[in-house]
């Protein structure tokens, strides 16, 4: 195991109806004035923006609005966000929404108190200090939550990039799983293989003797593959929300990847699907997570072993390992069709002759390779791009 930091401050306010006390976690943390930073029409139409101003109210705290946030949230907005936010003197910013709100919420925390622009901070500046941030979660997936890290697409030239600073995390943030029992099936499901995706980038490492986050990252595997479906079949088992919604926390917040080495290739890869066709990033990762592993399962084949063991509930062939790699690296493709997820770029509605766009895009490290795992050239991304171009079950 290597040697680690873990932050992790943030209060985690779980359980029914919880989102009713956000005003008094925000008056905890210091805010007086509050902009209140969510995405489509579900926020209103559920009531649940309602409550949360009702709280702010009922702790005499004013807020200001800005709804509007997308699926893979645009710089655009991220703008008008850190403008109307110092023309109001606004000195904390509460996300109500996913990863998408979150991500764009911690965006504009950072330009706010920044001279230059904030984009900057997706270009390789680190951030240093930001607004103060609370969250009220509505989906489980991307982990923001409990994490450091935004993700901002710039829609000139559709870049999706990303940054991590512990100046971003939220103070508080708000779990109601019932939050999320509105969620279609299909959301429900991108949400779960992004979760799963979260724990795999820290899963494949070149780290040895790491069994206890070994064993965290299974749990958390374990639980999504006995949960998903049961929501997908009953999206109201209150049970099952709560342990998915738990589980997308503690996939991202660090706690399953301190002292080890960890990949991010498989998202890497994907945010450049996302950002050029607009699907769900949890869709993506369904078709190239399964892919990464066929293309680098040769470098370390007993770890993929011991995913298709442990997770999956494999046979251990010991006269030819590969075989049982491969029926984990099958298996868990499968588990994601069974779900509803793509498992093609046809099936994500992407093109084939889109692969060379993709790849140049990616933009490589200066030694045109990207780190992780295992080190990857142009052209193992684009034969990786072409194997999930061609998988079937």
């Amino acid at each position: 195991m290597e040697n680690f930091n873990f932050y992790s401050p943030t209060e985690f306010v779980f359980g029914r109806g919880r989102e009713n006390e956000s005003g008094k976690y925000v008056k905890k943390y210091g805010g007086s004035k509050v902009l209140i930073h969510y995405g489509g029409g579900s926020a209103v139409r559920s009531g649940l923006l309602d409550r949360v101003k009702a709280s702010l109210d009922a702790e005499g705290i004013s807020f200001a609005e800005l709804g509007g946030v997308q699926p893979n949230p645009r710089d655009t907005l991220v703008y008008k966000g850190i403008e109307l936010c110092r023309n109001e003197g606004v000195d904390f910013i509460l996300a109500v929404g996913g990863g998408s709100v979150i991500d764009s919420a911690k965006a504009i925390a950072a330009g706010v108190l920044y001279d230059g622009d904030f984009w900057d901070f997706y270009s390789g500046r680190h951030v240093e200090k930001a607004l103060p941030i609370g969250v009220v979660l509505t989906i489980a997936a991307a982990g923001s939550e409990g994490s450091g890290n935004s993700v901002i697409t710039k829609e000139d030239g559709l870049l999706k990039r990303g940054t991590g600073s512990d100046a971003l995390r939220s103070r508080f943030s708000v779990l109601d799983p019932e939050l999320t029992q509105t969620l279609p099936a299909y959301q429900t499901a991108c949400g779960a293989t992004d979760i799963m995706a979260h724990v795999f980038e820290r899963y494949f490492t070149n780290t040895r003797e790491v069994e206890i986050t070994d064993r965290l990252c299974e749990a958390v595997l374990l639980t999504m593959v006995k949960e998903t479906p049961r929501v997908i079949a009953d999206p109201d088992n209150y049970d099952a929300r709560a342990n998915i919604m738990w589980a997308g926390m503690v996939a991202h917040n660090g706690i399953v990847g301190v002292g080890r080495s960890q990949d991010w290739n498989s998202h890497g890869i994907e945010h450049e699907l996302s950002a050029l066709y607009d699907c769900a990033h949890g869709a993506g990762l369904a078709v190239i997570m399964p892919a990464w592993m066929e293309f680098v399962h040769s470098h370390d084949v007993m770890r993929f072993c011991q995913m298709a063991t442990r997770v999956f509930g494999c046979q251990m062939n010991f006269e030819d390992p590969e075989v049982t790699a491969l029926e984990g690296i099958r298996r868990f493709r499968e588990f994601l069709h069974s779900i509803g997820m793509p498992i093609n770029l046809a099936e994500l509605g992407a093109r084939e002759e889109d692969i060379p766009l993709l790849v140049e895009k990616l933009g490589l490290g200066e030694d045109g390779r990207t780190g992780g795992f295992v080190r990857l050239s142009s052209e193992d991304v684009r034969e990786i791009y072409s194997i999930a171009s061609r998988a079937s079950l």
